[in-house]
C-alpha cells in the first residue's frame, strides 16, 4: 500500500505572508505537489502572544525554536509596540496568486491571536463576527467562499465548529489526531468533516538534542503509515523562511521514497462519496509533546 500524505501549510502572520508563501510556493511548483494554504487574513497581532509566557512549556519552547529568529523583531512586536497589519489587504495580491498558481487556499483565521488566546472564552456570538470577518476578507480576495478552515493553535469547540457548519465548508482540520472522522461535543454531532493533523510539526521538533536538524527529515517520513491519510502542518514562517531548507529536505525525500501527496480537497470529496463509513469522534482537549498549552485532538470513536 503506497504511503499518502497531505500538506497543510498555516500562514500566521504578515512577513510570512509576503516572504514565506512565495517561498513555498516556488518549491511546490519546482516538485510539482499539492498543498493547501490556510491564510490569517486580518490584523497580524503576534506581539500580544507574549501572554503567553505563563502558560506551561511556553518559554521552553521559545528556547528551542529561536523564536526570534524565526519570526523578526517586528513581527513580534505587531499589536503592541507597533501597529498590527491588516494581512488580507497588505497581502492581497501574494495570497490571489497561491490559488492563481494551482494550490487549494481556505482560512486560518481572522486574528490568529484572538482565536488562539480566545475561542474557549470569547462566547458564540463573538466566534461567529471573527470567523465572519475571515469570511467576509476571503470572499473579497478570491471571489467565493471558502471551503475549508483550520483553527490556530489546535483550538476548536463547540461553538467554532457550530459556525463552520453554518459556513457550509466541505471539511476542516482542527486537531490532532489519526483519521478523519465527524466530531461530537455534549452529544452533539457536527456536520464538517474533520481532517486532523497526524503527524509533529517541525517547531515540535527542532532544536531537541535527539533530532538534530538532519534527522527531522528521516523522522517524519519513519512516521508515516500506510493505513492511513498522513497529514503533516507547516508554518509559511517556519518551513518558508528559517528553517527552509528542511523543507526542501523534505520535498527531496517525498520524491526518493515514493510517498504520493494528495490535495485535502481531493481527499475530503472521496471520503464523502461514503460518508456513512466516517466514525463519529469525541473532541478531547490534550497536551502534546512540544507545544504550550492544551489542543483539540481526536478522541474515541463513539456508537
Amino acid at each position: 500500500m503506497s504511503l499518502r500524505l497531505a500538506l497543510k501549510i498555516d500562514v500566521d502572520t504578515d512577513r510570512g505572508t509576503r516572504v514565506g508563501v512565495p517561498n513555498l510556493v516556488a518549491d511546490l511548483r519546482a516538485a510539482g505537489l499539492p498543498a493547501t494554504f490556510l491564510f490569517s487574513l486580518g490584523p497580524d497581532q503576534t506581539g500580544r502572544a507574549i501572554t503567553r509566557v505563563f502558560r506551561p512549556g511556553f518559554l521552553k519552547k521559545v528556547g528551542r525554536t529561536s523564536i526570534v529568529e524565526l519570526y523578526g523583531v517586528r513581527t513580534l512586536l505587531n499589536g503592541t509596540l507597533l501597529p498590527a497589519p491588516h494581512i488580507g489587504r497588505r497581502n492581497e495580491a501574494v495570497i490571489r496568486a497561491v490559488r492563481d498558481a494551482g494550490f487549494e487556499v481556505g482560512i486560518h483565521c481572522n486574528s490568529h491571536y484572538r482565536w488562539q488566546d480566545y475561542v474557549h472564552t470569547m462566547g458564540a456570538a463573538a466566534v461567529e463576527a471573527e470567523f465572519a470577518a475571515a469570511r467576509a476578507e476571503f470572499r473579497r480576495i478570491f471571489g467565493t467562499e471558502a471551503v475549508t478552515a483550520g483553527a490556530p493553535g489546535w483550538q476548536a469547540n463547540a461553538d467554532s465548529r457550530a459556525t463552520y457548519d453554518r459556513a457550509g465548508l466541505l471539511y476542516a482540520s482542527d486537531t490532532r489526531g489519526q483519521s478523519p472522522h465527524f466530531i461530537r461535543i455534549g452529544g452533539r454531532t457536527f456536520a464538517t468533516l474533520e481532517i486532523p493533523s497526524t503527524l509533529p510539526t517541525l517547531d515540535e521538533l527542532m532544536g531537541r538534542p535527539e533530532y538534530p536538524d538532519d534527522r527531522i527529515v528521516p523522522h517524519l517520513i519513519s512516521l508515516l503509515r500506510p493505513d492511513a491519510l498522513n497529514v503533516f502542518t507547516l508554518h509559511a514562517e517556519i518551513e518558508g523562511m528559517g528553517r527552509h531548507g528542511i523543507f526542501q529536505q523534505l520535498l527531496t525525500a517525498i520524491k526518493t521514497t515514493g510517498v504520493a501527496v494528495v490535495s485535502l480537497e481531493a481527499a475530503a470529496r472521496q471520503l464523502l462519496a461514503q460518508r456513512e463509513s466516517i466514525p463519529v469522534c469525541e473532541l478531547g482537549q490534550a497536551e502534546i509533546d512540544g507545544r504550550s498549552g492544551l489542543l483539540a485532538v481526536q478522541g474515541p470513536v463513539m456508537p
